[in-house]
């Protein structure tokens, strides 16, 4: 895996460019015995030239068997060790939308959810309510006051929002409220340590106020809580790989991470992927690595709708020379993480890779990118980790290591 202090006595600056091309829960699962995955069964030729021309490879973004959330499989394509550098969902989630996140604050990232006159859950995404519908809601959790603590509360997008509270002796070490299933009701705030029983207490004062305020209405009738956290004060890109770092990115989990590790997030209108590649060109010149995130992937996986995942794979796939008449030194393609339709939520298994890098890449003797073909790529399978120094070794951005 990366070692940033290796990383940083290597790395030299060059004209190079590098983009890292990330399809959110990649990875996916044939339906049948024999079958074809999502990202095997979309019609991809541009993907499959590059997977031709280029290597490729699987990675695992923790460690086997091991299935990780958003921002640790993030943190890794950055080179971060997310055992190491844990990093919780509600800082990425308030960063990510502007909120700067003290040390000491506690944020969480909230959903709406839906539930029954039992209380059960019957939806965890309320319907994936508009965010003119959650706007409104979100006004009114801001009138909720907690003696002992400040509640700030901030819409996020569509179902999503971020809590913060502030106050004396907080600790992020709590147990998030999301059962992450339906049937059963949203799980009390458990304290994970002794020293966090007063913030627990806290965040469930502020909850149970919080589900009389939204009683009353028909899908986002209550919220989760998950990710509490603080300032991880991360180690800042730049200063490890000597790059100047663009996130391109519509969803503000993403630019929450790209943010916390000192990356700069590139404001652009709408949220298509031919928007994402439109900023990516009309910045070009500006920076030097590009971190492009692709969103849809994961949600249709999330969603079980395994022709929709298709769908989203064949329409990048489509408008990437756009992307490559920039021309790139290196390009890696690949994802955060698994997320098959089937499973309807992300998984433990290893995902599909590419790296294009015409000037150096070893092509290995795989013509398609798909799952079946990254298993038998030239790069094996990686820990997630390794592909930073990857990526800096084919743009010619590493030294000699000795004499």
């Amino acid at each position: 895996m990366a070692d940033l202090d290796l990383m940083k006595k290597l790395t030299i600056a060059t004209s190079s460019k590098i983009v890292l091309l990330v399809f959110d829960g990649l990875g996916g699962l044939p339906p049948e015995a024999n079958g074809l995955t999502e990202l095997e069964a979309a019609f991809t030729p541009n993907l499959d030239k590059l997977a031709s021309e280029g290597t490729l490879g699987q990675t695992i973004p923790i460690r086997r068997g091991i299935t990780p959330g958003s921002g640790p499989a993030h943190l890794a394509l950055f080179g971060y060790d997310p055992l190491t550098f844990d990093v919780g969902r509600g800082v990425l989630e308030a960063t990510g939308i502007g909120i700067k996140v003290q040390m000491g604050d506690i944020a969480a990232r909230g959903n709406f959810c839906t539930v029954d006159v039992d209380g059960n859950i019957t939806d965890r995404r309320a319907g994936r309510i508009s965010s003119e519908a959650a706007q409104p809601l979100v006004e009114k959790l801001n009138k909720i006051h907690i003696e002992g603590v400040e509640v700030e509360v901030n819409h996020v997008k569509e179902y999503r929002l971020v809590v913060v509270i502030n106050g004396e002796g907080l600790d992020p070490s709590l147990e998030d409220t999301d059962p992450q299933k339906t049937g059963v009701p949203p799980l009390e705030v458990m304290p994970q340590d002794p020293s966090a029983n007063l913030t627990a207490q806290f965040f469930n004062q502020w909850i149970s106020e919080a589900r009389k305020a939204l009683a009353d209405q028909e899908k986002a009738n209550s919220l989760t809580l998950r990710g509490f956290s603080t300032d991880p004060a991360l180690p800042v890109f730049n200063d490890v790989y000597n790059l100047n770092p663009a996130c391109i990115a519509a969803y503000p989990m993403y630019k929450g991470v790209s943010r916390l590790v000192g990356m700069e997030v590139v404001d652009f209108e709408g949220d298509l992927v031919e928007d994402e590649f439109s900023a990516l060109a009309s910045n070009w010149n500006k920076y030097d690595f590009f971190f492009v995130h692709v969103k849809k992937t994961d949600s249709r996986g999330e969603d079980g709708d395994f022709a929709g995942k298709v769908a989203e794979i064949e329409a990048v796939d489509r408008i990437l020379p756009n992307l490559l008449n920039l021309n790139p030194d290196v390009l890696v393609v690949t994802g955060d993480h698994s997320t098959p339709s089937q499973m309807r939520m992300h998984s433990w298994h290893p995902v599909p890779m590419l790296l294009w890098a015409p000037k150096s890449a070893r092509p290995d003797d795989q013509k398609q990118f798909g799952e079946k073909n990254c298993t038998h790529g030239g790069f094996g399978t990686i820990l997630a980790t390794d592909l930073m120094p990857l990526m800096l070794a084919h743009a010619g951005r590493l030294e000699k290591y000795g004499a």
